[in-house]
C-alpha cells in the first residue's frame, strides 16, 4: 500500500518515537504518504487531565512540528496533519472550532468511549451488554453523519462478548451507515498485531458481504509499527478469508475547513 493514515505521537503519552523516525520508517516500507492523525485534544473541564492525549495547548506545536518536516521531506514522501478524533455531543464542536485555527489535512473518527471520555466507559472492556452496544453503535453513526471525517477507524473497537444474532443487529448498522456516508472502514493492523478483539471476523465478513469499502490503518504507535500488510504475520491471510480488498489503500480526504465554511 502507498498511504498510512493513521500515525501517533508521543503526545499521546502511549506512543514513542520522534515523527522524523516514524517518516523515515514509512519511506523505507515504501509509502509515498504518510498522514499523523495523534489522539486529539479535547476541550475538557479544566480539573478533568486526559492520560490518553495531548492537551489544548500543545495543538500549536504538533502542527508547526509537522509542517516543517512536511517541507523538509517534500521531495520523499507526502505528509499529511491530521487527528484521530472523539465523537462526543459536549465537545466536538467546540473542538473542530479549535482544529481548524491551525494547518489541518484530515480527521478520522476513532470512537473509544460512549457517551465520552469524562463521564463514560471504554468501549474495549468486555460486556455482554445490549444497552451498551447500542450506545457504541448510535454515537459511532452520529459521528459518521457529520459528514467530516474521511473513515472510521477500528470500527469494532466495542468488545461486546454477547450472541452474535445481537451483535450483528447493532453493528450492521454501522456498515450501512458507510455506506450512506461513503465512508470507508479501517482495518486495524495494531489490533491485529496485538492480538486485540478487533479487527474480528464477525465484523468484516459481514461488512464485505454488504459491500463495504475498506482502509488500513497501521495505527502506528512506535516508529516500527509501520509496515505494510504481508509484513504482519497473518494479516493477509486475515484479508483475504474476508473478501476485504484496499488497493493502493489511498483514500478521498475530506476537507472539514471547506465543509464547515
Amino acid at each position: 500500500m502507498l498511504a498510512n493514515y493513521h500515525t501517533h505521537t508521543p503526545r499521546c503519552n502511549h506512543a514513542q518515537g520522534s515523527e522524523r523516525e516514524y517518516i523515515e520508517r514509512a519511506i523505507e516500507c515504501g509509502f509515498k504518504v504518510l498522514g499523523f492523525s495523534d489522539h486529539t485534544p479535547q476541550p475538557y473541564p479544566k480539573d478533568y487531565v486526559s492520560t490518553i492525549r495531548m492537551g489544548m495547548d500543545e495543538i500549536e506545536d504538533y502542527t508547526g512540528t509537522l509542517a516543517a518536516l512536511r517541507e523538509e521531506y517534500k521531495d520523499k514522501i507526502k505528509i499529511l496533519i491530521g487527528y484521530e478524533v472523539e465523537y462526543t455531543h459536549k465537545y466536538f464542536d467546540r473542538l473542530i472550532t479549535e482544529l481548524k485555527k491551525f494547518p489541518l489535512d484530515y480527521i478520522i473518527q476513532g470512537q473509544h468511549f460512549a457517551p465520552d471520555e469524562v463521564s463514560g466507559a471504554y468501549m474495549g472492556f468486555k460486556s455482554d451488554d445490549e444497552d451498551r452496544l447500542k450506545a457504541y453503535v448510535d454515537l459511532t453513526i452520529e459521528g459518521m453523519k457529520t459528514g467530516l471525517f474521511s473513515y472510521l477507524a477500528h470500527p469494532d473497537l466495542i468488545n461486546f462478548t454477547g450472541d452474535d444474532e445481537t451483535y450483528q443487529k447493532h453493528m450492521r448498522r454501522i456498515v450501512e451507515a458507510s455506506l450512506e456516508c461513503g465512508l470507508p472502514l479501517e482495518v486495524n493492523m495494531l489490533g491485529f498485531v496485538g492480538g486485540r478483539n478487533y479487527p474480528c471476523d464477525r465484523f468484516f465478513k459481514m461488512a464485505s458481504e454488504m459491500g463495504a469499502q475498506f482502509v488500513i490503518g497501521c495505527d502506528a504507535h512506535a516508529p516500527e509499527a509501520i509496515m505494510q500488510p504481508q509484513d504482519a504475520a497473518g494479516f493477509t491471510a486475515f484479508l483475504e478469508r474476508n473478501g476485504i480488498s484496499t488497493g493502493d489503500n489511498l483514500i478521498e480526504l475530506r476537507d472539514i475547513v471547506k465543509l464547515t465554511e
